[in-house]
């Protein structure tokens, strides 16, 4: 930020904080309380980053007032011009900042955006087929026995994603989410040696499963995909390629993950965040080819309702951020700076799920320090370093207490940290695990949940943090009175 920009955005946010407060002044402080703990927090969850003042002040303008149900140039209500616009202008950065056919910037969410592509993919491959066998072309024709029918095809159908412990995500069809119970769902791991995806037992078990929808992505798998094999995979046993970038899409839109790593050519449908390392507002887009656009289209009113008009110009400006060298450069910073967390741990003997990274996550195992991931984590909370708990394959204590932390290099990279920066953090978490025990429960035995850190060791990380965060301010310029 600029000295000027950040003038005008400190009195743009003291002028808003006034006026919140004017009508409940609890919501105000609770919100100068929030940039003043995340200014003082080393920020390791790596689904989270810091978005620009230009798109958080976005958010917050009479856009919110506005339903705009349908498309553009096609919406169940009157007076959307300005939507129009504010969703086009979102759509094309997206299509070229990624280099996609199509894309589709409703979505209010990840989840948001998963449930409207397996929906889009389930219209496109079994809905639409089977109307056209029946020969109805208006859906309000087919009888109750019709519908009995349909609704059988539908539900019936068959996913293979990552599993959780192996670094997959909830909606890649994980029993509890909706996702596991929408389809017959099966999935895939990693190699038990290495913790890397084996893209022939992948392959073995697409063959014997046959799935209509193989998803690919992650939210805890520290290494690249191989999209192209991913694609081909996905062509032997005649299933929809859907890629979850959500993680990623910032490493996609710098330009890191290029070539086989990026998964836009090869993947039929694409779903994304748009915070994360992309740093834009929180929710979600789809992109997709041209044969999937028209179901993916459909959205709104098949998942969604009233699109969030005030995101979407958020998106919009987030995503012409992204269309910038300087972007490049960040989310090229981000992949080193992983990279430079990760080799800080392994010369201090730390355990990494798949001994180190090459995007833009570290994945800790803690067990070798006696301890679960959740208390890991609180204790590392205690000492002023935000991280969560994650499972690691085939993990002991399953996806509640974990055995491991997962940590990214997003946000603090915004801030400005580099080589030696993450190589300190690596220390002082180092510092932290080293020096916490294991708690016990009331009949005294072993506790996964409760803990003990040992005296002094938070005061003296928090401090060694500050020094670091101080020289790396967040929002510098940004003051509020």
């Amino acid at each position: 930020m600029t000295d000027s920009v950040a003038a005008t955005a400190s009195a743009a946010y003291d002028s808003a904080l006034k006026v919140i407060a004017s009508v409940e002044p609890r919501i105000a402080e609770a919100t100068r309380q929030e940039l003043a703990d995340q200014r003082g927090s080393l920020k390791l969850i790596a689904s989270e980053n810091y978005a620009s003042p230009a798109v958080l002040l976005t958010m917050g303008t009479w856009f919110s007032d506005k339903y705009a149900e349908g498309t553009v140039g096609h919406r169940f209500y009157a007076g959307c011009q300005n939507v129009d616009t504010v969703e086009s202008l979102a759509a094309e950065h997206a299509r070229e900042l990624f280099g996609a056919e199509y894309a589709y910037v409703q979505p209010h969410s990840g989840i948001d955006a998963n449930l409207t592509a397996y929906w889009a993919i389930l219209a496109h491959r079994v809905e639409g087929p089977w109307l056209k066998n029946v020969g109805v072309k208006n859906m309000n024709d087919l009888t109750e026995a019709d519908w009995e029918k349909l609704r059988g095809e539908l539900g019936n159908q068959r996913l293979l994603g990552m599993s959780l412990d192996a670094g997959g995500h909830l909606t890649h069809g994980f029993r509890p989410n909706i996702s596991g119970k929408m389809f017959h769902q099966n999935q895939y791991g990693t190699d038990p040696a290495t913790g890397l995806i084996d893209y022939d037992a992948l392959r073995a078990k697409a063959k014997e499963f046959k799935p209509l929808i193989l998803v690919a992505g992650y939210s805890a798998y520290p290494r690249r995909v191989n999209f192209a094999k991913m694609r081909e995979i996905a062509d032997e046993v005649g299933a929809t390629l859907m890629v979850d970038m959500a993680h990623f899409a910032g490493l996609v839109a710098g330009k890191v993950f290029t070539g086989e790593e990026n998964p836009v050519p090869y993947a039929d449908v694409v779903t994304s965040t748009s915070h994360k390392s992309l740093r834009g507002p929180r929710g979600g887009f789809i992109l997709a080819t041209e044969e999937y656009a028209p179901s993916v289209d459909r959205g709104c009113p098949m998942v969604l309702g009233g699109p969030l008009s005030h995101v979407m110009a958020a998106k919009a400006v987030a995503f012409a951020e992204a269309r910038t060298t300087e972007f490049q450069s960040y989310a090229q910073q981000v992949a080193d700076n992983a990279q430079h967390l990760a080799e800080g741990f392994l010369k201090r003997d730390t355990n990494l799920v798949t001994g180190g990274t090459d995007n833009h996550l570290v994945l800790v195992d803690v067990s070798s320090y006696g301890l679960t991931g959740r208390q890991a984590e609180s204790a590392l909370l205690d000492a002023g370093v935000v991280t969560n708990r994650n499972s690691v394959p085939a993990d002991p204590n399953g996806a509640w207490y974990t055995s491991g932390i997962r940590l990214g290099t997003p946000a603090l990279t915004t801030r400005g940290f580099g080589q030696a920066e993450f190589d300190t953090v690596a220390e002082l978490i180092v510092d932290v695990l080293s020096n916490t025990k294991p708690g016990t429960t009331k009949a005294g035995g072993p506790s996964k949940a409760s803990y003990v850190l040992a005296d002094g060791v938070a005061d003296r990380v928090r401090a060694a943090s500050a020094e670091l965060l101080d020289a790396n301010p967040l929002y510098p310029g940004l003051e509020l009175s």
